[in-house]
C-alpha cells in the first residue's frame, strides 16, 4: 500500500502547506515550506522549494500521486515544468498541477457547484461548476486588485500612515513594531522580494486594533470593496460562496454580517484548504 501515498501541496505568497497521506487517508506526514507564487517567482527559486521538500522532509517516501495548487498556474507550460521538477527528485509520474482557485474551489465546493473565493494576503474568487472553473474576475493582484485582502488592508493602512492621516497613538504604537519611516516603507513595498507578503504582514497589527473607530473603517471598507467589486458580479442569489483564507478566519465576525446584509449566503469559511482538498482527493466530497 505504500506506493498508494499521496502528496497534498497548496501554497499560498508566504507558505505551502505539504501534506503526505496513506491510501486510508491517514497523515503520514505535514510540514510547512516557503510560499511558492508561480506567476512572481523564478523558476529557479521554485525548484530550491520542491526539491527542498524532497530531499529533507520527504525523502523516504514513496507516493504515487502528486497533486499541487499555487497561484500563477496559467498554462501547460506551467503544468509541465512543476511535474519535470516533481518527477526530477521523485518516482512519481502522476500529477496535477492546478492554480490556487481550483484548490479553493475543490476545498469548499467538492464536487457541487458554488462560488469560491480566496481572501488571505492576496484574494481572489470564481464560480466552480462541479468539476472545472468556468468564470472568475480577475483579481489584479496587490497593485490593481486584491480586494479585502490582508494586503490591500496594509496598503491601505501605510498610505494613510505616509499621509499622516492615522490616528497619533496608532501611528506611534506601528511605530514600536515595524520600521514606520518613509524609507523603510517604500523599501518594504518597492523594493522586497515580495511586497504583497510584506503589505500583507502588516494587516495583523492593523486587525489587533479594530476597536479604533478608523480601524474598522478601513477593515469594514476593505471587505465592501471585495463584495461590490467581485463577489456581486456572480450569480450570489442561486449559489453559496464558500470562503478560504487566514485573514477571513481571522475577521469572520466582521466579514459574516457584511456578507448576509448583502443576502450572500456563505457556505463556509476556512482557515486554510489543505482539509477540504484531502476530503477531495480521498472522494469523502
Amino acid at each position: 500500500m505504500e506506493n498508494r501515498n499521496i502528496i497534498i501541496v497548496e501554497s499560498g505568497a508566504t507558505k505551502s502547506d505539504w501534506l503526505v497521506l496513506d491510501a486510508n487517508g491517514n497523515t503520514l506526514k505535514r510540514f510547512n515550506c516557503p510560499g511558492i507564487n508561480v506567476s512572481t517567482m523564478k523558476g529557479g527559486d521554485i525548484e530550491r522549494i520542491i526539491t527542498g521538500a524532497f530531499k529533507e522532509e520527504i525523502r523516504d517516501v514513496k507516493a504515487e500521486s502528486f497533486f499541487m495548487y499555487t497561484a500563477g498556474v496559467v498554462s501547460g507550460e506551467v503544468r509541465a515544468a512543476i511535474a519535470s521538477i516533481v518527477k526530477g527528485v521523485s518516482e512519481i509520474t502522476d500529477t496535477d498541477v492546478q492554480d490556487d482557485l481550483m484548490g479553493a474551489a475543490r476545498a469548499v465546493c467538492g464536487h457541487n457547484p458554488g462560488i469560491a473565493a480566496i481572501l488571505g494576503t492576496g484574494s481572489n474568487a470564481c464560480f466552480y461548476d462541479g468539476c472545472s472553473v468556468n468564470r472568475k474576475v480577475y483579481s489584479g493582484g496587490f497593485i490593481l486588485g486584491d480586494e479585502g485582502s490582508a494586503a490591500t488592508l496594509g496598503r491601505l493602512f501605510l498610505s494613510d500612515l505616509i499621509k499622516g492621516m492615522v490616528p497619533g497613538a496608532l501611528a506611534e504604537e506601528f511605530g514600536k513594531e515595524f520600521d514606520a519611516s518613509y524609507a523603510g516603507i517604500v523599501e518594504g513595498v518597492y523594493r522586497s522580494v515580495s511586497p504583497s507578503a510584506y503589505l500583507g504582514s502588516i494587516a495583523p497589527f492593523v486587525v489587533r486594533h479594530a476597536s479604533d473607530p478608523y480601524v474598522r473603517s478601513l477593515l469594514l471598507g476593505n471587505f465592501r470593496s471585495f463584495i461590490e467589486r467581485v463577489l456581486l458580479q456572480y450569480d450570489t442569489a442561486s449559489y453559496p460562496v464558500g470562503i478560504v483564507g487566514g485573514f477571513a478566519w481571522a475577521c469572520r465576525d466582521w466579514l459574516l454580517p457584511l456578507l448576509e446584509q448583502n443576502g450572500i449566503r456563505v457556505s463556509k469559511i476556512i482557515e486554510a484548504p489543505i482539509e477540504g482538498l484531502c476530503e477531495y482527493h480521498l472522494g469523502k466530497r
